[in-house]
């Protein structure tokens, strides 16, 4: 018999951690090969974690509601035939030895919790910004604090080690040193927004754990990437007659319903043919330019949080592939039940904004990627037409496009020129397309 790690999966290019939501097996239960052992979460999906062998459980490392880093074991098991007894206790022992302040403790001895440095900034674990958040450190502090990771990255050794001597540094330098007292006095009052009583008639409503891993990716990408909003307009009449036309028919013929969503994918993947550097990441001074287009779409969940699905290989697909696609991720969604594959590999993202009623918007990039597209509402407007006859003006279904880049990489010229390459797309649909 022999001892076989269960490792915490890669589930995506960004996903650097995930959260322990349910055992499923405890120390002593036999588990079968592809069972389900425990169900985690990321902040993209949630997800079972099936065993790599047959056999029994022998150990358990991490609690419910632990964050532990891709690639980190989380239990053993002792495979082959005949009675093993189990160690709950000393697999125990060590999280009972957890700082009740932390979100888990294993973490502290995993460094690679973190993305490289790119272009100057440094990628903090949502363990290490979730500390930081408690313990009143803004960004700026956080970016002075020494890293004794890969490439200088702050660990949670390192930001609790600061927090220990930060709230120590007053009581030591106040009495010889007035001066230096006066320079700690604003880092000794920064926690206080934390604590600070709302007051008035309000209701307070605490964060779900999605609302909260969401928020970490925002805070992130924000930080990491300079972004820039280009914006632009397009008359998209043709492509709203067409569908219009054509809906009920392609229903019957394909049995798929056909939204805008589908034809405003096949536009952008046309257009980053013509654009590559739109479809790519960054790492560390390498400009990494994929070949596969891999679309994600932000996409509502029931609970009103959003999601990114993602249609793979969009590239070799015709519009029928991409909406039986983009029909299938949404359904599964709003039934959670995507899968983690479902939202790996992104190499571009589309929002539609317009789906809420908004006319446009500057979208935050979905990390690592280096571009996002929001489309807003389709609205009728009165437009100027040029016709051979003259100017005149008519009624056209006019749509507004906002492109948020990394400006790192993505220039202006360029955001700009492929903006404008997908609006004269869309507005040169076929209004005689066939299905």
């Amino acid at each position: 018999m022999s001892v076989v790690d269960l490792i915490m999966p890669k589930m995506g290019e960004s996903i650097m951690e995930a959260t322990v939501l349910k055992w499923h097996k405890q120390p002593g239960d036999a588990v079968k090969m592809d069972e389900t052992v425990l169900e985690i979460a990321t902040d993209k999906v949630d997800s079972e974690v099936p065993s790599t062998a047959a056999g029994t459980i022998v150990e358990i490392l991490f609690k419910e509601n632990d964050v532990v880093p891709i690639g980190t074991v989380i239990a053993r098991i002792q495979s082959g035939d005949g009675a093993v007894t189990p160690a709950p206790q000393q697999a125990a022992a060590p999280l009972a030895q957890a700082a009740p302040a932390v979100t888990a403790a294993p973490v502290a001895t995993a460094a690679p919790v973190v993305s490289g440095t790119t272009g100057g900034n440094r990628f903090y674990s949502p363990l290490v910004l979730n500390i930081a958040a408690k313990e009143g450190i803004g960004m700026t502090e956080l970016e002075n604090i020494p890293g004794t990771g890969n490439e200088g990255r702050v660990t949670k050794k390192d930001i609790l080690t600061y927090v220990s001597n930060r709230g120590a540094a007053p009581a030591v330098i106040a009495a010889p040193a007035p001066a230096a007292a006066t320079v700690a006095a604003p880092v000794a009052t920064t926690p206080a927004p934390a604590t600070t009583n709302p007051g008035g008639n309000v209701e307070i409503v605490e964060m779900d754990r999605m609302r909260k891993l969401i928020a970490e990716h925002m805070v992130r990408s924000k930080s990491t990437s300079p972004h820039v909003t280009s914006f632009t307009e397009c008359d998209v009449t043709n492509l709203v007659q067409w569908r219009d036309k054509n809906k009920n028919a392609f229903l019957k013929q394909y049995g798929e319903k056909i939204t805008f969503t589908p034809i405003f994918i096949e536009a952008i993947v046309n257009c980053i043919k013509k654009f590559p550097m739109i479809n790519s990441s960054i790492d560390g001074d390498r400009i990494i330019i994929k070949k596969d287009i891999n679309i994600g779409m932000a996409t509502a969940l029931p609970s009103g949080n959003l999601i990114v699905p993602v249609i793979k290989n969009a590239e070799v697909k015709n519009l029928l592939g991409i909406v039986k696609d983009v029909n299938g991720l949404a359904n599964a969604a709003r039934i959670n039940k995507l899968k983690v594959d479902d939202t790996q590999g992104g190499t571009f993202t589309l929002t539609n904004v317009g789906t809420f009623g908004s006319l446009m918007g500057t979208p935050i990039i979905n990390q690592p990627q280096v571009a996002i597209l929001a489309v807003g509402s389709i609205k009728k407007r009165p437009m100027v037409l040029e016709t051979p006859q003259g100017d005149v003006i008519a009624i056209r279904q006019m749509m507004y496009l906002s492109l948020s880049y990394d400006h790192r990489i993505v220039d202006g010229s360029l955001g700009a020129s492929f903006l404008t390459a997908v609006a004269n797309e869309l507005e040169a649909f076929d209004p005689n397309r066939s299905i």
